[in-house]
Formats: structure tokens, sequence, C-alpha cells
């Protein structure tokens, strides 16, 4: 359920409503809205407790939350979430661009990444130093020393890093280094894991599994929330079906469904989601039209040389070119994109529709 408090309520009365809930056997959880300050209680009730607790002072009402995810649930809070990374807001009216390799390889691979990522307008670095591959025998990331590299650039450039963490072991030796911490699609049901991430104080992308439903994703989304981490992002990456064609069907219907039921930002990643570059810029622009609140692509400085995922990884140029279409897409929707140092009057220039 959700306890909504009074506009006007003390910090003395909601800390004594907190109190009553955990007496209770109530999990609660603080959530400050726009207008609202909430409280979300995950446990049982008797009715005549719950008639004692709507009688607290400073207590407006109590909302029951029906859904399984009750702390994800836009029933638990209207406003959309915005979560702030290093000044870029994710889940705002602005688009956030993540883009980089699938995996760092060396410093110089990385270092020159990063730079064309920010030369392009993007706006977080991306590059994975554990890298869960299908085959035993693929590259499987440089680990610590992949990690370093992410923080050099990252030092370099100003722009915030993300990687993804494949254990508890691989989690912690990243938040010394890391600026957001990636669940993949292959561990967005590891419990241990979503409970660890549940517990530290850096933003979490969940990216939803291959094969799971909408509320599947979303429940492990609330896994991370009940553990007092509500950095969550969510990232529709593709699900796997009948299809051939491309690596994976891109569900871009999610994206607005899930914005629908969660007050949580949805981005979308059409590198994983087709598998091929030449899709990338179609899909994105599609995602952003259908409400996503950014972009995770895969971009490398020579994508015929990349340790994995080359296909599908865009060119320095072909970056570039997503971001100017981003820009000339997102007045028309009322949404924003900061494209850094690139001027609009250039990047318009050079456009090809």
């Amino acid at each position: 359920m959700v306890v909504v408090m009074e506009r006007n309520s003390t910090q003395a009365q909601i800390e004594a409503v907190n109190a009553r809930l955990g007496n209770l056997g109530f999990h609660a959880q603080l959530i400050r809205g726009i207008k609202r300050i909430v409280i979300g209680a995950v446990g049982d009730c008797p009715t005549n407790d719950l008639h004692a607790l709507q009688q607290m002072p400073g207590v407006e009402k109590i909302i029951p939350i029906m859904k399984p995810y009750k702390l994800v649930s836009r029933e638990c809070k209207h406003d959309n979430t915005v979560i702030n990374v290093r000044g870029i807001n994710i889940g705002s009216s602005n688009v956030t661009v993540i883009a980089g390799p699938c995996a760092v390889e060396n410093r110089q691979q990385l270092i020159t990444a990063a730079r064309q990522v920010k030369a392009a307008g993007g706006h977080i670095i991306r590059g994975g130093a554990f890298k869960p591959r299908t085959s035993p025998y693929s590259f499987q990331g440089l680990e610590e020393e992949g990690l370093k590299i992410l923080r050099e650039a990252s030092l370099e450039t100003g722009l915030p890093v993300v990687t993804e963490v494949i254990d508890e072991a691989s989690l912690e030796m990243a938040l010394d280094y890391v600026d957001i911490v990636q669940i993949g699609a292959r561990n967005m049901q590891n419990f241990r894991l979503l409970k660890a991430v549940g517990q530290i104080d850096k933003p979490v992308l969940l990216k939803r599994g291959m094969s799971a439903t909408i509320e599947e994703w979303l429940m492990a989304a609330e896994y991370i929330m009940s553990g007092g981490n509500g950095q969550v992002i969510l990232c529709e990456r593709g699900i796997r079906t009948f299809e051939t064609a491309t690596r994976n069907t891109l569900d871009l219907s999610a994206v607005p469904l899930v914005k629908r039921l969660s007050h949580l930002p949805v981005i979308v990643d059409p590198s994983h989601g087709t598998g091929d570059r030449g899709l990338v810029q179609p899909m994105s622009l599609a995602a952003v039209a259908a409400g996503a609140d950014g972009l995770i692509v895969e971009m490398h400085p020579e994508p015929a040389k990349a340790l994995s995922d080359g296909p599908q990884s865009l060119t320095p140029g072909e970056l570039e070119q997503v971001m100017i279409q981003l820009a000339m897409l997102t007045p028309v929707l009322g949404r924003q994109l900061s494209l850094g140092h690139v001027s609009r009057e250039s990047a318009w220039k050079g456009v090809r529709l």
C-alpha cells in the first residue's frame, strides 16, 4: 500500500508514521514526489491497524496497490523518477544517449572511443570490463584493468561511465570506478545480485531478460528498490522470438506500456535489439518517438576490428548522424537533446535524411 502524507505534514509526523509501519511489520520506504511525500509499505495489515494508521496526524489517505510490483508501480509514485548522474538527468524531458564499445579492449581503443562519444554529443560512456559470453572461448573482458581505463576515460572527457557487473565480486570491484552499474539480460533474475545492487548508492541500469515478460522485468526492479536503492533505469534490449532475421526482436511497445505502469525511466538498446548497425539509427529514432528517456548504443572506433559485437557497432561518423537526427526529432516531440559543444546550426548542415 501507499500512505499519502498531507502537503503540510511535518517531519515528526512522517517519522511517526514510518515507525508505526515498522512496528506493524511493514517494509517501508519514503518516496518524495514533486507535490507529495508518500510512504510505500509492503506487508499485510489487519483492518483495525489500518484504520488506526489512517487516523494518524499528517496522513491524508491510504491507497492499496494491487500489482505485485509495489515500489516500482505508478500507483506508488505518480511523478516520473528522474535520476541524476553527475549533472545528467535520466527520466526528464531530456533524451540521454549512452555510447561506446561493447568491451574495453585496451587503453587506446577506449580513450579514443570516449573522445569520439563526447565529440558526437553523447552524454555517458559505456564499455564492458566483464563480458559474460555465450562461448567460453570468446573475449571475456579486462576486468579491473578495464575498470581503470573506464575511469581514466571519464576523468579525461568529463563524461560519466557505465559498465556491466556479473556477480557480487565484480560489483564490489566496480563501485570504485564507475557511475552506473549495469545488470545484463542474463542476470536480470540473478536475485542475489539484484539484492546486492539494492544496497548500493549508485544508479542501476537493469536490462530486460531475453525471454522475460514485462511483469518479470518489473519484479526484478522491485528486488532492487525493496533493498533501498530507488535509482533504477529500465532498459529494453530486445527479446528472443521466432524471428531470425535480427539478433532479437526489439519490443518498442514495451516503452509506453512500462512508462504507464511504472514511474522509473526507460531507455532502449537498439544495438543488441537488432544486431545490425544499419538498423540502429531508425530504431533509435523510433524508440525516442515511442517515449524512451534515452538510448544505449554500441560505437567502436573500428567496428571491423572489434573483439565483440562488431556487426552491430556504429562507426564514429554513424553515431554523429544518429545524434544529429535525434536533435531534429526531439523538438517535434516536445523533448530536448543536448549535443554538448556541437552547435545546432552545424548539426543541421551535415544531416542526411
